[in-house]
């Protein structure tokens, strides 16, 4: 991989292996009696692992694809949601833990619950009685709500008014459903009921909320009373609060809010308490609250990575999944009267001692632009035992979305860059989640290539990031899957002086065909953010990459699974076929087990070593440049 020294070229070669082979851990729920239901890629993708009270680990799955699940409750069960090969296709299944087979469950060992392979069911809410998902068998396009009694198998469609659903959940009593759907406005959503709860609306479809209103609601969960939603929203406001919205169309109340930052917010089985996490710069910071929104206490566990929290039924513990940049996923009970932490699982153990000394934290920046604005930025500082070719190169990593964020959270690739000798800058570029409601508006439609732009002021604020010899904004690449893969795409050929080459992973090359070629279920939803085929085709086209081909020079190693049903692998393909036309090189590798990502170990041990190698071939400073070199300012060049 690395062309260095004969003594520490391999050295690099097994650190940066074993960093891409650590395994990583995930909460998905708890008992009970306190057992905890975890995924862990230990076998290859994420599988299910139960953790006893006493720490005894139990692999619960070895399915050909990833899974996750949720127990049944008042049984020895859990319910197992899987795909097939990342098509994203999810079926249901039913494992029974009370007869335990003495191995990992194969596919022929679940009892199928919900089987369509032609079709998506997510997974939404489970009670002891039903499951309930949602689904686009109706007509490919639109997610109905179904909930299924699981003692008759008997369903009852109940929400079936159109769009994608992003949230349902029950009522107390069962027989009322809250369901959140993506509107047609930007990042925003549209909060609905169902059942006997409805009556208290107006007639208008049971809706709960105004689908003209540009607001994002979120983490929706059922007061005590059944009258009553509490979730976190920023209707009204710049940042996420968590609120309680009656069903009568009374006023909202504000539990808890921060002038300074959106916040996440998890409620209760019972509706008693209120789990808040504040997210500060890529952070989490949580504390339990009581149901009027006074704080009870905090929550003893690190704040400098990202959290997530599943409660007990019973409401007495919270299961705790934490990730931090040098910490794959340690997972925690934590007692919710008193905020203390027992470690169930820690995530470090799982990092061989020689990379665990070298992992970086990063540090946190402020990048000005120059219409006036201040790109968050996260970086990664080369590892002083890096290849010493590589002194002053850096990689741009966006993040995907665009409606997201880069997070301080573990991230093999992040860390391998770094260990190979390379400074990585991780930006949350205007459009992103997590800096209020008027940062992630400033790329909508028309605004698209202002974030592109955002690009350009990184590279020119390289040689004033003082690290080492100086950062040479001529040697410096760009990695991206998704909406990165796009920023990817487009900063090459919008910016083709600026970037000496580009990492896409499953990106897109045209907005046009990524529109037309989309999943039917995500076209109206990604047409709110880029803008629509029928309305905005001219701008379409100027924002996409592909209108820009003649001018790319840099080269491009271009990973993509073939079954990705969100950016079709055409886009890669067209993209590649391009380029190889006009003599530029382009690396294209397709994987035909995988969809919207890597998902399997063994393909990206396969793909990510070789893209490091690539970049490593085309930043790697010249034999005849002084490592000392400073580098002077050049001029931002925008799309």
């Amino acid at each position: 991989m690395v062309s260095d020294t004969p003594d520490r070229a391999p050295a690099l070669v097994d650190l940066v292996r074993s960093l891409l082979d650590v395994r990583v851990w995930t909460a998905f729920d708890v008992d009970p009696e306190g057992r905890v239901l975890a995924g862990t890629d230990d076998l290859g993708s994420l599988q299910l692992v139960e953790i006893a009270p006493d720490g005894t680990r139990t692999a619960l799955t070895d399915l050909p694809s990833r899974c996750s699940g949720r127990y049944l409750p008042g049984r020895r069960a859990v319910v197992v949601q899987h795909d097939t090969d990342g098509d994203e296709h999810m079926q249901l299944s039913l494992l029974d833990l009370a007869r335990p087979l003495g191995r990992p469950a194969r596919l022929e060992d679940l009892t199928p619950i919900v089987a369509d392979p032609a079709h998506m069911h997510d997974l939404r809410d489970v009670t002891a009685t039903s499951l309930v998902y949602s689904t686009n068998r109706r007509n490919d396009v639109d997610m109905d709500v179904v909930v299924r009694d699981l003692a008759t198998g008997e369903e009852r469609v109940v929400y079936d008014g159109g769009g994608y659903v992003a949230e349902t959940v029950v009522s107390h009593d069962g027989r009322s459903t809250a369901v959140n759907r993506l509107s047609l406005q930007p990042n925003s959503m549209i909060v609905g009921v169902t059942g006997p709860a409805a009556a208290a609306l107006d007639p208008s479809g049971g809706l709960l909320t105004d689908p003209d209103d540009r607001a994002f609601h979120v983490d929706l969960a059922w007061a005590a009373d059944d009258q009553t939603l509490v979730m976190a929203s920023n209707h009204g406001r710049e940042l996420t609060a968590s609120v309680r919205v009656p069903l009568d169309g009374g006023a909202w109340t504000t539990l808890v809010e921060d002038d300074a930052h959106d916040l996440d917010c998890w409620v209760s089985p019972d509706g008693s308490s209120i789990v808040v996490g504040a997210l500060v710069d890529g952070t989490t910071a949580l504390a339990v609250h009581e149901a009027d929104g006074q704080k009870r206490c905090g929550v003893d566990l690190p704040a400098d990575g990202i959290a997530t929290v599943v409660w007990s039924a019973d409401g007495r513990r919270l299961l705790v999944s934490i990730t931090t940049p040098t910490d794959p996923g340690s997972l925690h009970l934590v007692d919710a009267g008193t905020g203390a932490a027992t470690l169930v699982v820690d995530g470090r153990d799982g990092i061989p001692a020689e990379v665990r000394d070298r992992l970086v934290t990063p540090t946190t920046h402020r990048v000005p632009t120059p219409d006036g604005e201040q790109v968050p930025c996260f970086v990664y500082a080369a590892s002083p035992g890096g290849d010493p070719a590589l002194a002053g190169a850096s990689v741009v990593h966006v993040h995907g979305g665009p409606e997201a964020a880069a997070h301080r959270v573990f991230s093999p690739v992040l860390q391998a860059l770094s260990l190979l000798g390379l400074t990585v800058l991780v930006p949350n570029v205007r459009g992103s989640a997590g800096y209020g409601k008027r940062w992630y508006s400033l790329d909508d439609v028309d605004k698209r290539l202002d974030s592109v732009a955002d690009l350009a002021a990184l590279n020119a604020w390289l040689p004033d990031l003082r690290l080492g010899p100086g950062l040479d904004p001529r040697r410096s690449a760009l990695w991206g899957g998704s909406y990165g893969g796009y920023m990817v795409l487009a900063g090459v050929s919008m910016q083709p002086s600026l970037w000496a080459a580009g990492v896409d992973i499953v990106g897109m090359s045209s907005l046009v065909t990524f529109l037309e070629n989309t999943s039917g279920y995500r076209r109206a939803f990604r047409e709110r953010e880029y803008g629509s085929l029928e309305h905005d085709r001219a701008f379409l086209e100027k924002a996409s990459p592909i209108t820009y081909l003649d001018d790319i020079v840099a080269p491009l190693f271009v990973i993509h699974g073939a079954n990705d049903p969100r950016v079709p692998l055409s886009e890669a393909e067209q993209v590649a076929a391009a380029l190889e036309a006009k003599g530029i090189a382009c690396e294209l590798r397709v994987y035909p087990d995988e969809g919207h990502g890597l998902a399997k170990r063994v393909n990206r041990l396969d793909a990510y070593p070789a893209a490091m190698d690539f970049l490593r071939t085309h930043l790697a400073r010249p034999q005849h440049e002084p490592a000392s070199h400073e580098f002077a300012h050049q001029t931002t060049e925008l799309p």
